[in-house]
């Protein structure tokens, strides 16, 4: 009984937390390559799901910050869950190797090899094997910082992220790199970080690529580039983890009241053009957050904003259909526009629904039977003492 109970322990337990496999592939460019791959807790409970990727260069020393940063962000669902992919590189002069370029500063030999690895192989595979969204990020450290900056220069790049950490770059990346983004079609994040106390041509060549990405004229990509004062060249590492993926995920986080206060109107807009931008720009297809709408509803009646309650409730009903929350949102709205009768009989529909948030059934019913009674107050357009057919006083 004891054993039974252990393994069942065991497998609920294992459920909460993120699953690392080490994998092997046999690569045709580069013989075995081995590679971590973390699967996010939700994985295996969620097998409808699918997850954006992070590949991990320097995968040895660079997978357990990055993992740390993205599993407290996902535990506030501040930062959406993710499957992180860590390349090993650092046996002997395999990172090395596997960022060689020649003299004009382009991938070549075996750099060329593990370029091609990981858009033919390592990428194929992966998403064959794993649940995968379209969205890619990268990261990598000084040597793999620069050599993930080559897919860059592709005209549709594999990735749409790239965490650049103090690069060193191969020549004529400083000024190739601002000018591939300038082409850029599609949205791309591109995130550089340096430490004051880095290597003098590390700091010199990032701050020359800053200047020219950034006097790049309407740029659809996104940038943000840190220079980390007192930072050396491995301490900036955990400075810029997480300031990098903040920024690349900008926007995900659940809605604040600093976000709610900039609004003079249009909540329930805001709100729809969250998911969707969500959904465009990272191909997440989730369910709006309860707190979102609660967040939303809150403004809505602070600023008393009534009529958006109705497109409120509407946006509900699509996401949540048969639960009592865009029949709150509707009766809601009867409610505060003081027709008591509509109000009464929507907050009644909840009998048949299923509760969600603090908006059981109960509650539904006592909103309803508090209503009874109450004659309903003349709307803003039309005074109830005034028929809509008949002249005004004045008017006579």
């Amino acid at each position: 009984m004891k054993i039974k109970l252990f393994l069942i322990t065991l497998m609920v337990t294992s459920c909460l937390f993120a699953q690392r496999t080490p994998e092997t592939i046999q690569s045709k460019k580069l013989g075995n390559r081995t590679f971590t791959v973390v699967t996010p807790p939700s994985y295996a409970s969620s097998p409808e799901k699918k997850y954006p990727t992070l590949l991990v260069l320097d995968g040895e020393y660079l997978l357990d910050p990055f993992e740390g940063i993205l599993k407290y962000g996902a535990y506030w669902d501040d930062l959406p869950e993710m499957i992180i992919i860590a390349i090993d590189q650092n046996n002997g002069e395999t990172r090395f190797a596997d960022s060689e370029f020649d003299d004009a500063g382009f991938p070549s030999g075996s750099g060329a090899n593990f370029f091609e690895f990981i858009g033919q192989e390592l990428y194929p595979y992966i998403d064959k094997k794993y649940r995968t969204l379209p969205f890619r990020m990268i990261a990598g450290h000084d040597t793999t910082a620069g050599f993930l900056n080559f897919y860059l220069y592709k005209d549709n790049p594999i990735f749409n992220a790239y965490i650049s950490l103090a690069p060193e770059m191969a020549p004529e990346m400083e000024k190739r790199v601002a000018e591939r983004l300038a082409k850029m079609v599609k949205p791309v994040f591109y995130y550089q970080a340096t430490g004051e106390g880095d290597l003098k041509e590390i700091n010199e060549k990032a701050a020359e690529l800053d200047a020219n990405i950034k006097a790049v004229p309407n740029a659809i990509f996104k940038y943000q580039n840190d220079a980390f004062k007192g930072a050396s060249h491995y301490s900036l590492v955990a400075k810029a983890i997480p300031n990098a993926i903040y920024f690349v995920f900008d926007g995900y986080q659940p809605i604040s009241m600093v976000e709610i206060l900039k609004l003079d109107a249009g909540y329930t807009d805001y709100l729809i053009a969250k998911y969707d931008e969500l959904e465009k720009r990272f191909g997440f297809k989730m369910k709006p957050r309860l707190s979102d709408f609660k967040a939303i509803e809150a403004a809505i009646l602070k600023n008393k904003a009534y009529n958006e309650l109705m497109p409120l409730s509407d946006f509900a009903n699509k996401h949540y259909p048969k639960t009592t929350l865009g029949t709150y949102h509707e009766a809601l709205y009867f409610e505060k526009t003081g027709n008591y009768k509509k109000a009464i009989k929507s907050y009644q529909k909840a009998f048949t629904q299923e509760a969600i948030r603090e908006i059981t059934k109960d509650f539904m019913m006592n909103r309803a039977e508090a209503l009874k009674g109450k004659p309903d107050e003349p709307t803003e357009d039309v005074p109830a003492e005034t028929p809509t057919n008949q002249p005004t006083e004045k008017q006579e």
